[in-house]
């Protein structure tokens, strides 16, 4: 579907009560699409998790117009259903997600980084806050 709006009307149609008692819930699922409005955004909210996720947020049943207690996780369902078909796991967006070089590099906790932090006039890393000490040029941060 292409719009939370007609995500309400089959939610309407399904439990009765009126549109606004389930828009919420599925511009939740949406807000993804602000940051990559592509069918991409599904990654982040479109799989069991997201679901779940939801129900944490918006509580385990809402009432709608008519009086009727609706699960919220049925709700979630219904809203990825109708947009993939099915409900996949995140490890299934996961797993096609191509390894790059850029997510591999990462730094033991021990070892000394260099701070993009300020420098003072002869170049030397000067950080902002937080337990420090300098060593060889580099600053080390004690976490």
């Amino acid at each position: 579907m292409a719009h939370c709006y007609y995500h309400a009307l089959s939610s309407v149609r399904k439990w009765g009560g009126n549109v606004e008692d389930y828009l919420p819930l599925h511009q939740w699922f949406d807000q993804s699409k602000a940051i990559l409005a592509d069918p991409r955004h599904r990654a982040l909210r479109h799989h069991a998790e997201g679901i779940f996720m939801l129900e944490t947020l918006f509580g385990a049943t809402i009432v709608n117009a008519d009086g009727r207690s609706v699960p919220v996780r049925l709700v979630g369902e219904q809203h990825v259903r109708e947009d993939l078909g099915s409900i996949p796991s995140f490890a299934d967006w996961a797993r096609l997600i191509t390894p790059q070089a850029w997510m591999l590099r990462g730094h033991r906790l021990d070892e000394s980084v260099e701070l993009s932090g300020d420098r003072a006039a002869g170049g030397e890393v000067v950080p902002s806050s937080g337990p420090s000490s300098s060593v060889g040029g580099r600053s080390r941060i004690a976490i």
